[in-house]
């Protein structure tokens, strides 16, 4: 049974460093390539309104970051949030990342190069939101955790995540000077080995984003089973809007779409999971309900409805 157990540990490891391109042969423990964000020349925040006149508002800019979830939605939650919201869009997302990759000044190891850190993006793109989805790695698969793992030493895992939501706050704070974006830290879906910890992973986030008066975007809520939040599973019902749009409800006659594949029960998209990270290339039913939280929430608070 143990042996059994290391070996599917071994597995999800790998996984969370892969979403990808099927014609990829290429190992995952490498950082993937992903292309510097480039800023737009015109920035899009919010001006502040004369006394007496109306306040004039333009799109707001978002700057997603994050693991291999965030890897594998970044196209669909640009194309939502263009298509909603209209935004400046920049995605800068490296599978196997956890929170400390996108720290400034460690010194230590990183899957995330200085350019696309956190605190760098944000002085150079000025985003309005900055948008952190990150799984919450357990298995040590970065450096930067030095080796701290949610099996070996709980106490230890919880108590260095919260430590490093609260450093990367202060440094995108402190990147975006007065003109501070307000962080969307996204609450992730059922993890069907270790519940609890994905419970407490964004009960973290509630609490980061309370204490400094940011947002929260319940994604994950989602893909889970009406009723119980933290319970995983593999399909649900499909939505009037999954109906109406070919490929999204994957199983019509039975009225119910696939959130994961089944040799995949981590990452939501239904193209084969390889080494190479990509945005994922097929119609996937749960990156397109998590875009869409994420969208509305930014939307309300933009003034958008």
């Amino acid at each position: 049974m143990r042996k059994a157990w290391v070996v599917f540990v071994l597995s999800a490891a790998v996984l969370l460093g892969a979403c990808t391109d099927p014609s990829s042969g290429r190992g995952a423990r490498a950082a993937p390539p992903a292309a510097s964000p480039e800023a737009s020349s015109m920035t899009h925040r919010r001006p502040a309104a004369s006394p007496g006149t109306a306040p004039v508002t333009k799109p707001p800019a978002v700057l997603y970051l994050g693991d291999s979830l965030a890897m594998e939605n970044q196209r669909v939650l640009g194309a939502e949030l263009r298509r909603d919201l209209g935004v400046r869009y920049t995605s800068a997302p490296y599978s196997g990342t956890t929170l400390c990759d996108y720290l400034e000044g460690s010194g230590k190891r990183s899957l995330v190069p200085a350019r696309d850190k956190a605190a760098a993006l944000v002085r150079r793109l000025r985003p309005d939101y900055v948008v952190l989805q990150f799984w919450g790695n357990a298995w040590g698969y970065t450096w930067c955790m030095d080796g701290i793992t949610h099996d070996a030493s709980r106490q230890r895992y919880f108590e260095r995540y919260a430590a490093d939501a609260r450093r990367l706050t202060e440094q995108i704070r402190a990147a975006g000077g007065a003109g501070r974006p307000r962080i969307v830290w996204v609450l992730q879906g059922p993890d069907p080995i270790t519940p609890d910890r994905v419970r407490r992973v964004n009960a973290l986030y509630v609490q980061r984003a309370a204490a400094s008066g940011d947002l929260v975007a319940d994604a994950g809520g989602t893909v889970s089973a009406p009723g119980a939040r933290h319970a995983w599973t593999q399909y649900l019902p499909c939505t009037p809007a999954e109906r109406s749009r070919p490929g999204y409800c994957t199983e019509p006659a039975r009225d119910r779409t696939a959130l994961h594949r089944d040799d995949d029960y981590l990452h939501f998209c239904l193209a084969p999971t390889t080494s190479e990270p990509r945005p994922c290339p097929v119609r996937s039913p749960g990156i397109l309900r998590m875009a869409e939280e994420i969208t509305r929430v930014i939307g309300k608070d933009a003034g958008g409805g």
